[in-house]
């Protein structure tokens, strides 16, 4: 089992939004990095522990728990040219962007990014880390347990 940090912009996607949908999932849509989404692709399994970040907002931060509910899958929006994320050099035969699907475990009280800050444990996270701009980090499984049993408030 792996987990990872992924960010969603709650103007996009938010911890609420994905409360209300059925089944509470939601195809994680639009990644164009090349590292991101090999993450996706390659290395996240089912299962795999997702921390559900919101970024490009006031209080960026940790607003819930998810997991991996699905293997990756071709990005549909990639084919549709009205789509912010179409790419004219993406086919059906040959994507070049993938989703998988990610389904909610438990909303939290927000845990800020500077909260995270605050704690030597986690210094080392990628999110913490100077020029780190990817949507998708790896976490390391110290950094999942001292956030879910430490942090997260039941």
């Amino acid at each position: 089992m792996r987990y990872w940090l992924m960010k969603s912009e709650p103007g996009d996607c938010s911890i609420d939004d994905l409360a209300a949908l059925p089944e509470q999932s939601v195809a994680w849509y639009g990644v164009r990095n090349y590292q991101a989404r090999n993450f996706m692709r390659d290395q996240m399994h089912v299962g795999d522990g997702v921390l559900f970040y919101h970024s490009n907002c006031a209080v960026p931060g940790i607003a819930g728990i998810a997991r991996v509910s699905s293997t990756a899958y071709p990005d549909a929006t990639q084919f549709k040219r009205n789509s912010k994320y179409f790419d004219p050099k993406a086919t059906q035969e040959t994507p070049r962007w993938f989703n998988v699907d990610v389904q909610l475990v438990k909303k939290i009280g927000l845990i800020p990014l500077s909260g995270l800050r605050q704690h030597p444990e986690l210094e080392r996270m990628r999110i913490l880390q100077r020029g780190n701009r990817l949507s998708i980090t790896p976490l390391d499984p110290a950094e999942w347990k001292f956030i879910t049993h430490t942090l997260v408030k039941s």
